[in-house]
């Protein structure tokens, strides 16, 4: 675990896809309306593409909305509409990683408020949190549709600051995207980064921590100051 000069957060925004819950089942749902599952990653990353194209261009549409686009691209426009529609009802049903209640209970033990912060609907993450019974374990979901954006602009980060009442200086982002960690960064954040998705630190700005798993990132954040 690696550490910069900074001080501990008073709030925690935590990404949500492959941060907090697992996109591996989508796999299968691409599977059962007859598509390869090694889709999963090019549909995903063409439908985070558009939506930061989109934001960088004025107002992104909605995730699902750009999803659907996006999943109907991938698959050479073979899927119709009941094959789309399963495969992102799937969204919703989504498992949480292995770390994220870990995460969720160190900040608590804390008193550190911590909050989903996802370019999708916040209804999706709220939904898979019920499901494990881990609602109230955040202090809420914040979904950048709000204000028409994705991230990495430093206005969204910092529109999460606001809805959070927290300055962007005593607000950390963890994540397992390295362009999520820059983002914030560059946003004035505090940023701790977990390797597990891409497998080694980032190669643009560094994040104040480093760790394999989010909650060893948490820890690393929590020993700040």
């Amino acid at each position: 675990m690696e550490r910069a000069s900074a001080r501990k957060p008073k709030v925690v925004l935590f990404d949500v896809f492959e941060t907090l819950v697992r996109l591996e089942p989508l796999r299968e749902r691409l599977t059962a309306v007859g598509r390869p599952g090694h889709e999963l990653e090019l549909f995903f990353a063409r439908t985070l593409r558009d939506g930061m194209a989109c934001t960088l261009a004025g107002d992104a549409p909605p995730f699902r909305e750009i999803a659907k686009a996006q999943l109907a691209l991938t698959s050479g426009y073979t899927l119709d509409d009941d094959a789309i529609e399963h495969v992102l009802a799937g969204f919703a049903e989504l498992p949480l990683q292995p770390d994220a209640e870990p995460a969720f209970d160190l900040l608590a033990a804390e008193g550190i408020r911590a909050y989903g912060f996802t370019h999708g609907s916040a209804s999706v993450l709220e939904s898979i949190l019920d499901r494990h019974g881990m609602r109230a374990k955040l202090a809420g979901v914040l979904s950048a549709e709000e204000i028409r954006a994705f991230k990495p602009p430093a206005r969204v980060y910092h529109w999460a600051c606001e809805c959070a009442g927290a300055a962007p200086e005593d607000t950390a982002l963890v994540a397992v995207h390295s362009w999520d960690t820059q983002g914030a960064v560059r946003a004035g954040l505090l940023a701790g980064f977990a390797t597990r998705l891409e497998g080694g630190p980032p190669l643009i700005e560094r994040p104040h921590v480093v760790a394999e798993r989010v909650d060893e990132v948490v820890e690393g954040l929590l020993a700040i100051g």
